[in-house]
Formats: structure tokens, C-alpha cells, sequence
């Protein structure tokens, strides 16, 4: 009688068996999770599923004030200061904690996994003064998924991104592209509930975006880095060859806490896949 290990080997080899866990049709991913590391105001990505190999995302980059629109960069920004508190074994988690000049504290939950990076903020002010920080950039440098050289102020990259308008994908350039603002370049799409004057001072777009999904596809068009908040600020395209999607604090009053959610993919160039898995991810805001 042929004991079972050798029927399976058979089986397997004319695919009659699945091995647990898999899919007829599925795609595998490595079985190992990304890994987070973070030094000097930098979260670093790694894996093998990381076009370039790692990403670099300046965490935090900056919190700012309202009327931020039309303003002197340095009128908006609110001093901070962030640290790590814990780092999980083998970079699978990481808990960081900034703190504000006018009190606020925001604590961050970083969690890795097979192929997004998945935020959980707690924001609290507990001073008993209100606080006017309305919303805060991650940075995410994406010349190397790209493909493209890092060099300041270009827009090489442009035709590998994209946002959402009307319920599709659109590369950027979008049409139109603003080009006049306080600093320039750069692009700034503002979502319908929140106040145009408290975006990033770069050229702000009339188009609306229809998610608050932001990416760009790798080198050689087979993957996609996407990232969205809830709620979000702004999406914006920058000078250094990267891209935002900032995530809106709206204020705290004395004594209050908000939760903010964030995501970032890093998945298969499949965009309606990415569009269902943003819409179970971020099931009930519309913007």
C-alpha cells in the first residue's frame, strides 16, 4: 500500500491538491511579512516584495496649522519631536510617539504585513488649551520603486502615478495641471470636506479626487505602492520624487482624543484588486 506522503507527492503533481492556504488561481507572496525599521525621522520598508528593494517614508515629516494654503511654510508648521517606544521582533511592529510643542501627543501603531503597512493613530491633547493641528505629512520617496533618478524638483516620475478621478485611474500629469501657488512645483488635490485654505502651499488642483487613494506603479509596471488615511487632508505629489496622502487631524479641543487609519500596498499591478481591497479596508468614507 502507498503511504500517504507518496499519494500527495502524485497528487500534487498533477494538480489535483492544493497545499493549505492556497488558491487555484491565487498568486503566492513570500511567506515572510515586510520589515519596519525607523531611525532619524525615517520609516524604513524592506522585502522582496518592494520594487528597489526598500522605501523610505520621512515619518513624521510635519503637523500644521489652518491656513496653511497661502502662507509662509514655516507660519504652518508645528514643532514636534518623534521617538520610538517599542520595535517588535524581526521588524514586524514598531510604536512611535510624537510630541507636540503646543502638548499634543500622537502615538503611532505600525504593523507589517504580507504586502500593505497598516497605521493606527491615537492623537490626544491633554492640555487645556484647544489645539489648531489640522492635519500631518508622511513623506513616502518613491524614485526607487519608480525607476527614476532622484534629483530635485523633477517630474520624471509624473507618468507613473496616479489618484482617482471620477471613479477611474488617472496618470499623472492630470489635466489640468495647476502651476502657480505660493512654491512651485508640485500638486495638491483637496477632497470636498475639507477647507482649501489649509492644504500644502503648492499649486492646488481643481479636480476632486474621488477616493483617497494616491500611488505609483514600479519600473516595470507589475507592481503598485498605494497609500490612503481616513480621514485624509490632501493628496499631493512633491519635488523629491515623492508622494502624500496627509491625514487630517481637524483640531482637538482640551482634553480630546481622535484615532486616525492609514495604509500603505505594496501589491500586484491589478487595479480594480486594489479598488476592492481600499473600498473593505475603507468601507464608509466617501469624499
Amino acid at each position: 500500500m502507498m503511504r500517504l506522503p507518496g499519494i500527495l507527492a502524485i497528487a500534487a503533481f498533477l494538480g489535483g491538491v492544493l497545499l493549505p492556504g492556497h488558491r487555484a488561481g491565487a498568486v503566492s507572496h513570500p511567506l515572510a511579512p515586510l520589515r519596519l525599521s525607523w531611525a532619524s525621522d525615517f520609516l524604513t520598508i524592506r522585502g522582496p516584495q518592494v520594487a528597489g528593494g526598500e522605501l523610505k517614508v520621512r515619518y513624521m515629516e510635519a503637523y500644521c496649522r489652518s491656513g496653511s494654503t497661502n502662507r509662509d511654510w514655516r507660519e504652518t508648521v508645528i514643532d514636534h519631536k518623534t521617538e520610538a517606544i517599542e520595535a517588535g521582533l524581526e521588524g514586524r511592529t514598531l510604536k512611535l510617539r510624537s510630541t507636540l510643542k503646543d502638548g499634543v501627543v500622537v502615538d503611532h501603531v505600525i504593523r507589517a504585513g504580507i504586502d500593505e503597512i497598516d497605521f493606527n493613530l491615537t492623537a490626544t491633547n491633554p492640555t487645556d488649551i484647544p489645539s489648531d493641528v489640522q492635519w500631518a505629512q508622511p513623506c513616502i520617496r518613491v524614485a526607487r520603486f519608480t525607476g527614476v533618478d532622484e534629483e530635485r524638483n523633477s517630474e520624471s516620475y509624473l507618468p507613473k502615478c496616479f489618484i482617482f478621478l471620477a471613479g477611474k485611474l488617472a496618470r499623472m500629469p492630470t489635466q489640468p495641471w495647476a502651476r502657480e501657488a505660493r512654491y512651485v512645483p508640485g500638486q495638491v488635490w483637496c477632497p470636498r470636506k475639507v477647507n482649501r485654505n489649509d492644504v500644502n502651499p503648492r499649486p492646488l488642483s481643481q479636480l476632486v479626487p474621488s477616493n483617497g487613494l494616491i500611488g505609483c506603479f514600479s519600473a516595470n509596471e507589475k507592481s503598485v505602492l498605494a497609500t490612503s488615511w481616513e480621514p485624509y487632508q490632501e493628496l499631493f505629489q512633491g519635488i523629491i520624487v515623492c508622494l502624500h496622502s496627509d491625514f487630517r487631524i481637524g483640531g482637538l479641543k482640551a482634553g480630546e482624543t481622535k484615532r486616525i487609519r492609514g495604509k500603505i500596498y505594496l501589491v500586484e499591478a491589478d487595479v480594480p484588486a486594489l479598488l476592492r481591497r481600499y473600498k473593505k479596508d475603507f468601507p464608509h468614507k466617501e469624499w
